[in-house]
């Protein structure tokens, strides 16, 4: 009977860890929804302040250079090639592109379609780099920033906080730091280089470019003017 009344407390006391543990998971669980609910929402009207990326190239190479400008000043061939670079369908998609996807699985791992959507919620939210956990995240989230953002708000977040340069953030700041201009006076030209970095900021310069910047930076003239005809800018433009 003592045997009986001892493992009887015992199963009780782990009952009421776990019910207690069980409790703090769903508050913690509500509390991190409620959260990411409440940043999401924030940001559709203030700018976010910071980056994961800036702090950490603000750590490495001791400052950083950015300056938010809001869409408006930005001049709409700049707007256009970053679409063409990164995301042509920008405006036709609710934050997966369903075609790119299939096809970067039928040509390999190699291929990414990362929307602009996802990239911005990545700039915003979360940090660099190949992750799982990250990846899952931001797809989590991809659709609640499509649902409170506009196509026009998420493309103006995007250029104002992806890196152009090593600690150069935002059209603003790349703009003067590659051509001496502010983004409202950027040429096609000029656009299209800046877009072309993008991929990769660090080894590409829009200013010197190389053989293989000058034939991704046609390319991007060229996508731009194209979507300028059709559907594919009435998400952001004037």
């Amino acid at each position: 009977m003592a045997q009986t009344k001892a493992k009887q407390q015992k199963h009780g006391v782990v009952r009421r860890q776990w019910l207690r543990l069980r409790y703090w998971l769903r508050r913690v669980a509500l509390w991190s929804v409620s959260l990411v609910i409440l940043s999401v929402l924030l940001y559709a009207v203030v700018n976010p302040p910071i980056t994961w990326t800036m702090v950490g190239e603000k750590r490495r190479l001791g400052a950083i250079d950015r300056a938010w400008v809001p869409i408006e000043d930005v001049a709409p061939v700049m707007l256009r090639s970053v679409v063409a670079a990164e995301d042509a369908n920008f405006c036709l998609h609710w934050g997966f592109d369903v075609r790119e996807i299939r096809r970067a699985i039928a040509e390999g791992a190699g291929r990414g379609a990362s929307t602009l959507t996802q990239q911005t919620v990545k700039n915003v939210y979360f940090w660099q780099g190949r992750s799982w956990p990250r990846k899952v995240m931001e797809t989590l989230m991809t659709p609640l920033v499509e649902m409170a953002w506009s196509k026009k708000r998420i493309l103006e977040v995007y250029i104002n906080v992806a890196e152009f340069d090593e600690g150069i953030f935002g059209v603003e700041a790349a703009a003067r730091h590659y051509f001496d201009v502010g983004p409202e006076a950027l040429t096609a030209v000029q656009a299209a280089r800046l877009a072309a970095v993008l991929p990769n900021p660090k080894v590409r310069d829009a200013s010197k470019p190389t053989a293989g910047l000058r034939r991704r930076a046609a390319a991007i003239l060229d996508g731009a003017a194209t979507i300028r005809g059709d559907a594919r800018a009435a998400c952001f433009a004037d």
